[in-house]
């Protein structure tokens, strides 16, 4: 039996629960966590496994990451959850709703894709070999996180942020990290799209070369109750980047009666 992974939690209310993507961490939701327990939610924040205090698991697949955020889920103690995911958190997020759409109220997807495309694509391909080259070359993920995080952002972006974003970077366990990396070629739950019949939320960022605005956009037109909002000036880290702005989106979504939503 997989443990429980770790999070952080502030707040009481309905329950928020934040996944993270390939580079960061619970720290990555640090704005969100305090803006929504201030607004009367419970803002939980997880360790991925293999990131923070989470223990990894064998084999690191969407299945098991998803068995592990369910697990999660169900130690909290509340029926359906709000879930948020940004980049691979929002795949993970998509496996949860595929397998367990009743443990899902609401869906906001931040940054993220419904499948990573072929294996042995050309983009796949330079993807994975720009962000293990380093590391094959010796340099820490801190160093990794010091090249590549500039590269995730838009010119609008907070610097505070970016700071957090690449400080969340440098935390996370190398091996993890081509794991992850590993995992996320394998992603595609396209099909589902249509049976996701939760409120969702989707949210891009202008200049975002990872999950492309017209990618989200597609995305969201293929989710029966969705909502799809592109944040300009900012690019891949879209709750770190404007985060007074992500966080009033999120809240609004968030606050909407479910009578509205439908």
């Amino acid at each position: 039996m997989t443990a429980t992974p770790a999070f952080t939690t502030l707040g009481g209310g309905p329950t928020v629960l934040m996944l993270h993507g390939i580079g960061g961490g619970h720290l990555a939701f640090a704005p969100q966590v305090e803006t929504l327990a201030t607004a009367g939610f419970r803002a939980v924040a997880w360790d991925m496994p293999g990131y923070g205090h989470s223990a990894p698991i064998e084999p690191y697949t969407f299945k098991g990451l998803a068995a592990s955020c369910i697990r999660l889920i169900e130690s909290l103690k509340c029926e359906q959850v709000i879930l948020l995911g940004h980049s691979m958190g929002g795949m993970v997020a998509q496996e949860v709703v595929a397998r367990r759409p009743d443990l899902v109220r609401r869906l906001v997807l931040c940054g993220t894709s419904p499948a990573f495309g072929k294996p042995d694509g050309d983009w796949q391909r330079e993807f994975i070999a720009q962000r293990t080259a380093p590391l094959d070359a010796g340099k820490s993920m801190a160093e990794l996180a010091e090249t590549l995080v500039p590269q995730m952002v838009g010119p609008g972006s907070l610097p505070e942020g970016v700071r957090l974003a690449t400080h969340c970077m440098g935390l996370v366990p190398a091996a993890t990290y081509r794991r992850a990396l590993e995992c996320i070629l394998t992603f595609d739950r396209r099909a589902n799209l249509g049976n996701i019949l939760v409120p969702t939320l989707l949210l891009s960022g202008e200049h975002d070369r990872n999950a492309p605005p017209a990618v989200m956009k597609k995305m969201a037109e293929a989710i029966p109750n969705s909502t799809y909002y592109e944040m300009k000036g900012v690019g891949h880290l879209q709750n770190l980047e404007a985060p007074d702005e992500f966080d009033a989106l999120l809240l609004n979504f968030l606050e909407l009666p479910e009578a509205l939503l439908h």
